[in-house]
C-alpha cells in the first residue's frame, strides 16, 4: 500500500466537471493498493495519516498532525501509485490489487475516516477519470509505504 500525503492549504477533486469533494487546509492522500494489502495496512496507515507531523506548531516546527490543527483529508484512489516503475519506460502494474479488492479496501480506509471525529472528510470516486486540484503548502509531500 502506498499513501501520498500532500499538505494543502485547500483541495477539490472533479468527475465530469462536476466537484464531488474538497477540503481547506488538510492532507491530499493518494492511496494505491497492491495484492498483498488488507485491512492490517489500511487501518496501520489510516492512523499514521492522521497523526503524521506536517503542520507547524507555534514555533515553526512541523510538529502537529491533522487531528491537532482540525484539518481535512481528501481521499483520493490512485492505481498508478501501484505501479512498478524500477526497470524500462513502461510502468507494469503485476503488483496492483484486483480492482473489486482495491474498491473494498478505499472503501474501509474512508469508514476509518468518517469515525475521526473533527476531522473533515471528502473523497474522489474509485476508478472514475478524476481531475485533482489543490495548492501544495511548503510544498510539503510525503510518500508512506506499508
Amino acid at each position: 500500500m502506498k499513501l501520498l500525503l500532500q499538505r494543502v492549504s485547500r483541495a477539490s477533486v472533479s468527475v465530469a466537471d462536476e466537484q464531488v469533494g474538497a477540503i481547506g487546509r488538510g492532507i491530499l492522500a493518494l492511496v494505491g493498493f497492491e495484492r498483498a494489502d488488507g485491512e492490517e495496512q489500511v487501518t496501520r496507515l489510516t492512523e499514521r495519516m492522521l497523526n503524521y507531523r506536517l503542520f507547524a506548531d507555534e514555533a515553526g516546527k512541523t510538529n502537529l498532525s491533522v487531528r491537532d490543527v482540525a484539518g481535512g483529508v481528501l481521499l483520493v484512489s490512485q492505481f498508478t501509485l501501484a505501479a512498478d516503475t524500477r526497470r524500462g519506460l513502461r510502468p507494469g502494474f503485476s503488483l496492483a490489487a484486483d480492482p473489486q479488492r482495491a474498491n473494498d479496501l478505499y472503501l474501509t480506509m474512508l469508514e476509518l475516516l468518517r469515525r475521526e471525529a473533527g476531522v473533515e472528510l471528502a473523497s474522489g470516486i474509485f476508478g472514475a477519470d478524476m481531475q485533482v486540484m489543490l495548492v501544495n503548502d511548503g510544498p510539503v509531500t510525503f510518500l508512506l509505504e506499508g
